[in-house]
């Protein structure tokens, strides 16, 4: 290491910072996460750094002078002028100072790292100067991978150090804090259930000693989104990350999965439309069972797992066991595929509702009617659908929807293999099988308000359009 990272205290202590511009409002709003007392020193100041000023976070000083570096805990030079901000910095080394000049290393006993701040737990990331793009990156990946309110765990157990110190016997004490830590209390925080684990860990503090957890697990019914991993939420990518056991479809991406722990467990359930190797029932029946062995059992879907996921199966099947369960909302494909088209699912003067259907149902059930809520105003996305386009597009039509109309086909959406068709209604079965599209697809359709739906007792029925050899739709 060419530079030793450390954290600076800043409590009661003075950090100056010379210059009235951009450069000096960056640093500023770097020291206004802490508790300094930030003297700005410009013969003027830009709006946002007088408005600092003047809510009274900072003090400003119009003339510089050395004395202003008397005792300051650092020094930040960015005034713009490289020639004037290395005069200044001889006078601020001259006064005992530690000093950073923006955009000259060569002058900078110190440099600001990319910081991911979970007040008081902070994570500092530096590179020397050398690769800041790379910094910025690993930043945004443990962004992603810390609780934002972990550090409130972390403050909390700091008030409550002397209160072990009085209860707990030393040698159950490192015990205790990785159970705060690992346990059920950080479970319960980072899931936003934080006055349940506050008075958990009062309760074992006040007993003292460190509770096991219990014999149950809990399960979390995660989103995974479209495909791209980037697309999932920040939670998702939490529960990923604490899990000891994932269960998974085929429609989630790999690069999904390189998300989680890398010891978790990963198990395929090889769901597919019509044709499960893995029943439902059976995954209802797994899933408990590994909570019941106090894992953290994760059950990812692709999508949204409250949109045709059978969430709420498995969520009967949890609750039935006494077991926790708790649901990660995900992206689901059609807003995905609204966004691969560079439009939004509803439009004023156009489409005021939105409409997510199915044309597949379970397997011993009818076919749904998965077109009763289409007409005038409405934007349908038909989700698992492929196989009943030609059902669906006749239904529409007889409904009143032009055969001219056009339909959006998302394939694969957000996943690398992506492709985006158009097809008028009443070629959409055509199209679908001249792109050999035989799967995991949306299909957009959208009915203006302006096009009214046909009188049904005088529109043709369904046995009277064109046949496409799919199943008609149930009289």
């Amino acid at each position: 290491m060419k530079a030793f990272p450390m954290f600076i205290r800043t409590t009661g202590r003075r950090v100056v910072i010379v210059g009235g511009g951009e450069q000096a409002a960056q640093k500023t709003r770097l020291m206004l996460k802490t508790d300094a007392r930030i003297v700005l020193v410009a013969a003027h100041l830009e709006p946002e750094l007088q408005g600092t000023a003047a809510e009274g976070k900072a003090e400003h000083i119009a003339v510089l002078s050395p004395d202003v570096f008397k005792d300051a805990a650092m020094v930040f030079i960015g005034t713009g002028c490289p020639g004037f901000d290395a005069a200044v910095h001889g006078v601020a080394k001259a006064m005992g100072c530690t000093v950073n000049v923006v955009d000259q290393p060569e002058l900078c006993d110190m440099t600001t790292p990319a910081i991911v701040d979970r007040d008081p737990i902070v994570v500092a990331i530096g590179s020397e100067g050398t690769a800041p793009v790379l910094t910025r990156d690993i930043k945004t990946q443990l962004e992603q991978t810390l609780p934002q309110n972990l550090g409130g765990l972390a403050a909390l157990a700091g008030r409550l150090r002397r209160s072990v110190e009085a209860h707990v016997p030393r040698p159950q004490r490192r015990a205790l804090w990785a159970w705060v830590f690992k346990g059920t209390p950080r479970d319960l925080w980072v899931r936003g259930a934080e006055r349940e684990a506050a008075r958990k860990i009062k309760s074992a503090i006040a007993a003292g000693e460190s509770p096991q957890d219990a014999a149950k697990g809990s399960i979390s019914l995660v989103g995974a989104g479209p495909g791209a991993r980037d697309l999932m939420t920040l939670r998702a990518v939490e529960r990923l990350q604490e899990a000891d056991v994932i269960f998974y479809d085929r429609l989630v991406d790999e690069e999904v999965l390189e998300l989680a722990r890398r010891d978790a467990e990963r198990v395929f359930v090889g769901k597919h439309v019509g044709a499960h190797s893995w029943p439902q029932e059976q995954i209802n029946k797994v899933i408990v069972a590994e909570a019941l062995k106090g894992r953290r059992v994760v059950r990812l879907k692709s999508g949204d797992p409250t949109i045709f996921g059978r969430a709420g199966e498995e969520i009967d099947a949890a609750r039935a066991a006494g077991v926790p369960v708790e649901l990660v909302p995900g992206i689901t494909a059609a807003s995905a595929a609204a966004a691969a088209f560079g439009q939004s699912l509803t439009k004023r003067g156009v489409s005021n509702t939105l409409v997510l259907s199915t044309g597949t149902g379970r397997e011993q059930d009818p076919l749904p009617a998965c077109t009763r809520h289409s007409g005038p105003g409405t934007t349908t996305a038909f989700y698992m659908s492929v196989g009943q386009a030609a059902r669906i597009s006749a239904a529409l039509m007889k409904q009143g929807l032009p055969a001219t109309s056009p339909v959006q086909i998302a394939v694969e959406v957000s996943k690398p293999g992506q492709r985006l068709l158009a097809s008028d209604l009443g070629d959409m079965a055509r199209t679908l099988t001249m792109n050999a599209v035989s799967g995991c697809a949306i299909l957009l359709v959208t009915w203006p308000e302006t096009m009214p739906a046909f009188d049904s007792q005088q529109s043709a029925t369904v046995r009277d359009m064109p046949d496409h050899g799919q199943v008609a739709m149930p009289a």
